[in-house]
């Protein structure tokens, strides 16, 4: 499954990741447990749905790896440390979509799946991060978040071609990260 929901700290209550642009909510399920993931959380009051194919499966999955990886670098770059509704205020539009478009088009050719319409993307991130707000960012997991991003850059890099993701990557210097 793929869990668009937070839990602001312990003991608290989920938030569902329901946004102004997808009222259904964000979570989805795939594979032979799909139906029980969904029925599990429909009873704690969270949304699941269950994408009609593997490549819509996948699509989000990615999208979801662009929110948490973008977001968090975002925040904490050029000295930074804001929250996740900070940085989809629109003083930070060009330079997240930037990104956003950046790692979509390269993380999707690595996955063999293309987002349908990267502005709706955007408009999905915008509504999510705004609906978390408060929740503080930090470049974190950086094994398989943002490091999945740059393992993609180092192989075109290693391979003799330009890199797909130069502001990732000049991003992750700039955090000493690399």
């Amino acid at each position: 499954g793929l869990t668009d929901l937070a839990v602001p700290s312990l003991g608290a209550a989920p938030i569902d990741g329901k946004t102004s642009v997808n009222p259904e909510g964000l979570t989805k399920a795939s594979g032979p447990w799909a139906e029980e993931l969904a029925a599990k959380l429909a009873k704690g009051d969270l949304s699941c749905a269950i994408p009609a194919s593997e490549d819509e499966f996948l699509k989000a999955a990615l999208e979801k790896h662009i929110f948490i990886c973008v977001t968090n670098l975002v925040g904490q770059v050029k000295g930074r440390s804001l929250t996740f509704g900070q940085v989809y205020e629109e003083e930070l539009n060009a330079e997240r979509q930037a990104l956003v478009k950046e790692i979509a088009a390269a993380g999707g050719e690595y996955v063999g799946v293309q987002l349908d319409n990267i502005d709706e993307t955007d408009a999905r991130l915008v509504a999510y991060g705004r609906s978390v707000a408060d929740f503080p960012t930090g470049v974190k997991e950086f094994p398989w978040r943002n490091g999945w991003f740059h393992d993609i850059s180092k192989a075109a890099v290693e391979a003799g071609k330009p890199d797909p993701m130069p502001l990732h990557t000049a991003a992750l210097e700039d955090l000493g990260l690399l």
